[in-house]
């Protein structure tokens, strides 16, 4: 069973934890994104000013837009396009953002602007990049700059003679809406973002566990290579223990020890030569297994634990299922009937079906069952609510691990609650024959 990992870099001034649950921000990226600011911002101010004619602080905007685009100008002939920020000096940049927008909102009417609703980007950028506790100061702040705003001493730019008057509930009211926007989308963006670095995370942890079976499973292979390169010096060694033993079997002194030389030389060649017999005799029949011996397989390394597995075979063997070696389908057949060993009181029973359409086999356990909250959630990586009391079956890392191989593979799962009347947990693993059966045309 793989457990989430202790996340806690001390080289750095952040946990691991921080950085899995959100990428670190490109600078690339958010240079792209100001430049469209500065463009965006200075096209309004040039509308309004120079095509609606509206009253404007003109030469305090557009210092402002400059300043945006002369940080963003530094940035780039400073750092190179792969550069990724640390979080601290993103959430100075994204502060900056967000006071120069305020500012700018400030002086053309606050609240009443109708871009106003822009304060809330920086924010839902970065709780969809950055570490929870720089993005929760940063709309700390966003919070205390759209108050300000309701406050704004400057009239929105308008029509000569014309001044517009936005009532005190009214305001009030925009401030809810902004305010309620900016943490609706922020919570959602940071939740998006963490599930899809969790997923991102559990996924690279399948693909380790899947090669390491693969590993072992070539070991043969290995050995066959390793037995055919000794095979040469080995064979060089017995041809000069030999000659020294018939030049000097009437010496004493060293007959005992050529020998010895000579019968090692020879049990080593004998145990390079099973190792390679093994190999290319077993090779063929290894890759290829009826469906019952790889449950036998699976199963019998979990007999040894105090709780009875039970092996009920539905369909007769005559014309099971021939199946290819597949570590991922052992390795996650394995951890399901592992997971059901350690949270059954008496009895584990995995049952085996197969017919011309399908293969299926179901393992139930006598504990006492998934949890409600749990049961839905089952699958989703780090999902860790593992207490004996209250579940069935390890509902971490290894779970996730165990459905994707299995799904890989072509299988459907089911997860549920036994009958009333029998406590316990039961899964439903189904595969389409033709997926599994070696023998079938695919």
């Amino acid at each position: 069973m793989i457990d989430k990992p202790d996340m806690i870099d001390k080289t750095e001034g952040y946990t691991l934890e921080d950085r899995h649950s959100s990428r670190r921000l490109r600078l690339q990226t958010l240079v792209r994104l100001r430049w469209l600011a500065v463009g965006g911002q200075a096209l309004t101010v040039f509308i309004v000013a120079f095509w609606l004619k509206f009253p404007l602080p003109l030469v305090a905007s557009s210092s402002l837009i400059a300043a945006l685009a002369w940080v963003n100008f530094y940035l780039t002939i400073r750092y190179p396009p792969t550069h990724r920020l640390e979080p601290p000096a993103a959430f100075a940049l994204l502060g900056f953002d967000l006071l120069q927008l305020c500012a700018l909102l400030f002086i053309t009417g606050g609240l009443a602007n109708p871009f106003a609703a822009l304060v809330c980007v920086p924010v839902i950028i970065s709780f969809a990049s950055q570490p929870i506790r720089y993005s929760t100061a940063l709309i700390g702040v966003a919070m205390v700059c759209i108050t300000v705003l309701a406050f704004s001493p400057f009239p929105l730019p308008w029509f000569d003679g014309a001044e517009i008057n936005v009532h005190n509930v009214m305001q009030f009211g925009v401030w809810c809406s902004i305010a309620s926007t900016m943490a609706f989308a922020a919570f959602y963006a940071y939740r998006v973002s963490m599930e899809a670095s969790q997923l991102a995370d559990a996924l690279a942890a399948t693909e380790l566990v899947l090669q390491r079976e693969k590993h072992l499973s070539q070991l043969d292979g290995l050995a066959a290579a390793a037995a055919h390169e000794l095979g040469t010096p080995l064979a060089t060694i017995s041809v000069v223990a030999k000659e020294m033993e018939r030049e000097l079997k009437d010496d004493d002194r060293f007959r005992e020890d050529v020998m010895l030389l000579r019968s090692q030389s020879e049990r080593c060649r004998d145990i390079l030569r099973r190792l390679t017999t093994l190999s290319s005799e077993g090779e063929a029949h290894m890759r290829r297994l009826p469906l019952s011996s790889m449950i036998e397989e699976i199963v019998a390394p979990h007999r040894e634990f105090g709780i009875r597995l039970e092996l009920i075979e539905k369909s007769p063997r005559k014309g099971e299922p021939v199946t290819d070696r597949n570590a991922g389908i052992m390795y996650g057949l394995g951890n399901l009937i592992e997971n059901a060993v350690d949270y059954a009181r008496e009895k584990v029973i995995v049952t085996v079906e197969h017919d011309h359409d399908k293969v299926l086999i179901v393992i139930e356990d006598d504990g006492n069952g998934y949890a409600p909250d749990i049961l839905t959630r089952i699958g989703e990586p780090y999902v860790t609510k593992r207490q004996k009391e209250d579940t069935a079956g390890g509902l971490g890392l290894g779970l996730f691990i165990a459905k994707t191989l299995l799904e890989r593979s072509g299988a459907s799962l089911v997860f549920e609650n036994r009958d009333p009347e029998s406590a316990g947990a039961r899964i439903r693993i189904e595969w389409p024959r033709m997926l599994i059966d070696a023998n079938s045309t695919k």
